[in-house]
């Protein structure tokens, strides 16, 4: 295949972004659901929920061990809409911006340190649009303590309080977290598959899309947790604006709580970053390995 501005959007190759990421998708929302339970506990309600540890024993005595997995199915559903969005962004992405030579030839040496980066950075603004209504959805089935609350129920509360707009309050909150989070998720990633490739040569495919998928997601989540904070008691409140309500939360946050209270949840968060993330990306790698073997073949 060329390298050439037609072969951006050429139908075999969007339909191959779209499979892997759905094969990741589903292999990260399952690993890491628990762990983001948790976190939006501790991040809506810190004096109740103060450590991961407390914080688990909590939900586990009070509202049983399926209350981990609350959300689950609008986070799998966004989840899949997400990650289609953003490989598939980012794989087009790599296609109209190939690392080659001015003659064609791939680029030798270390891959850019700015263009992984930026192009990660788009890839969140597009995103961002795709997750916003699964992200209010599940925000607000967290928090909720009673036992046999369903997602279905919190969007038709949703309506009855704030009507259509109701699944785009935060967007502003949406972008800020999306940008900084994708422009280290995808940056990091493609510079530690390189590191592991080049420093250890004899290390598999598989367990270097493992290991680059795991510290990406936890360089990304290190560096976008100030902005999910506010993000998350921004959406899971029902008077949030759909822009205008972010900057003021995120100042009351830091001037209440310091600016430690921008990394409320930051444990379970980083804990949940690796393997998640680690089975996102093996996930994706595979489901592109699957799709050229059994699926659309060359």
């Amino acid at each position: 295949m060329s390298n050439g501005n037609a072969d951006v959007l050429e139908p075999r190759a969007v339909t191959r972004d779209l499979f892997s990421a759905t094969i990741g998708s589903i292999c990260c929302c399952y690993v890491g659901q628990p762990f983001d339970t948790v976190k939006v506990k501790m991040q809506t309600n810190p004096d109740q929920f103060s450590g991961v540890l407390s914080s688990t024993s909590q939900i586990l005595r009070n509202e049983g061990i399926t209350a981990f997995w609350k959300g689950a199915v609008p986070t799998a559903g966004g989840m899949v809409l997400e990650n289609c969005m953003a490989f598939g962004v980012n794989e087009a992405l790599k296609r109209a911006f190939p690392n080659t030579e001015d003659n064609g030839a791939p680029q030798e040496g270390p891959p850019s340190m700015l263009k992984p980066f930026a192009m990660g950075a788009i890839t969140g603004c597009c995103s961002a649009t795709v997750l916003l209504p699964s992200e209010i959805v599940k925000a607000k089935t967290q928090i909720t303590t009673e036992r046999h609350v369903t997602s279905q129920q919190i969007v038709r509360e949703m309506f009855k309080r704030q009507g259509f707009r109701s699944m785009f309050v935060g967007f502003d909150a949406q972008l800020c977290r999306d940008a900084s989070f994708y422009a280290l998720f995808f940056g990091g990633y493609e510079l530690s598959c390189y590191f592991f490739r080049t420093y250890v040569p004899s290390m598999p495919d598989e367990l270097n899309y493992f290991l680059s998928g795991g510290i990406a997601g936890m360089g990304g989540w290190l560096f976008a947790m100030p902005f999910d904070v506010p993000k998350t008691n921004v959406q899971s409140r029902y008077d949030t604006k759909v822009f205008g309500s972010y900057f003021p939360e995120l100042f009351k946050i830091a001037k209440q709580r310091g600016v430690t209270g921008l990394y409320a949840g930051l444990g379970p968060t980083l804990v949940r970053a690796f393997p998640a993330n680690a089975a996102l990306f093996l996930g994706v790698e595979s489901g592109k390995k699957v799709f050229d073997n059994f699926v659309w073949k060359e």
